[in-house]
């Protein structure tokens, strides 16, 4: 790792004209993409290795955001929405636009709003107040019900309590070298239960695209495990025309943030929840990692590749064959499934 980082510290401060070259350089330059993250000087990613001599892929790139791929658009403005809620209370306790469907979906037997304060109904997943303002509350982590949450298209405050996923990364990461599992991630600080981790992001392509990178792929379930389908709100019947049909996928292979280095474990630490900021963009809602407990740290960082579902086992192939074309898992979780797929 000394070696890899030796131009990165001594010639990637000069000008062109100070080293010829050192501009390409820099863009290809795994630290020097991550320092140019707005959060690096208080939530920095490290990368370190004490295992091997290994580095990270020459061609992964990090983002910050994710990119839209070639087909893929953004709602146009004039569909665009955001509340207008008088201050950040109303939000909570008024009828806020951007959770009118969280709310809904409560009164049709989704995650209860039954937290009443002052005879109010609390509309937020997260916590307002005390040692754990900003965490996701506990009955909501194991809850399937997307995340709604305000943004910079509405008009409470960046301080509103419903921002959490949109103010970004809290906690720093260290994309580290494991004994057996290749990279990973973990963090030099504790993370309390219900904490927003980061976002998974990368390059969003369209289903026919995806299909094609899994057809290339050497293995297709291997590719799937840097791709999430954005299908959260996928409806046949949906007035949206973006809704209907394949959903979109998020690619993080080749472009993406420190979670494309998470690994699985059958007995995680994290969730990934659906987040919708502004409602037109559904179609490229986020994928947010909270975690389901108190991870100290130190503590490797790990979630669920396949939402702990898995094949029948009585599915009529004989198990002991299928097993000899399955990836087998490393989590050593006592809960351990013993195979990816």
């Amino acid at each position: 790792m000394e070696n890899v980082t030796r131009r990165h510290f001594f010639y990637h401060g000069n000008t062109e004209e100070q080293t010829p070259g050192v501009t390409e350089e820099k863009s290809n330059c795994h630290w020097c993409q991550i320092r140019a993250f707005p959060t690096h000087q208080q939530y920095p990613i490290t990368i370190v290795n004490d295992e091997d001599d290994a580095t990270l892929p020459s061609n992964f790139r990090f983002l910050y955001h994710s990119v839209l791929g070639e087909g893929v658009e953004a709602a146009e403005h004039s569909f665009r929405s955001g509340c207008d809620c008088a201050d950040d209370e109303d939000c909570q306790y008024g009828h806020c636009l951007c959770l009118q469907e969280q709310e809904e979906a409560a009164e049709d037997g989704g995650a209860g709003l039954d937290d009443v304060e002052g005879g109010r109904k609390k509309v937020y997943r997260y916590h307002m107040h005390g040692h754990k303002a900003g965490l996701l509350r506990s009955k909501f982590l194991d809850s399937r019900q997307p995340i709604y949450e305000c943004h910079d298209g509405c008009a409470c405050s960046e301080a509103c309590p419903n921002r959490v996923v949109d103010r970004g990364r809290k906690v720093p990461l260290q994309i580290f070298r494991t004994q057996k599992t290749g990279w990973g991630v973990r963090s030099p600080v504790d993370i309390k239960k219900g904490q927003f981790v980061d976002k998974y992001v990368g390059e969003i392509i369209t289903p026919r695209e995806a299909q094609r990178r899994r057809d290339e792929a050497e293995v297709a379930a291997r590719k799937d495990v840097y791709m999430f389908a954005l299908d959260k709100f996928t409806d046949e019947a949906s007035p949206d025309t973006r809704l209907r049909g394949d959903p979109l996928e998020v690619d993080g292979e080749f472009m993406s943030g420190p979670t494309r280095f998470i690994n699985h474990s059958c007995g995680p630490n994290l969730r990934t929840f659906a987040r919708v900021g502004d409602h037109a963009d559904k179609h490229i809602h986020d994928i947010a990692m909270f975690a389901i407990r108190d991870i100290p740290r130190g503590e490797e960082l790990t979630f669920d590749y396949v939402s702990g579902v898995h094949q029948d086992e009585d599915d009529g192939v004989d198990q002991e064959e299928k097993k000899q074309h399955m990836t087998k898992c490393f989590c050593g979780s006592k809960n351990c499934r013993g195979y990816l797929w």
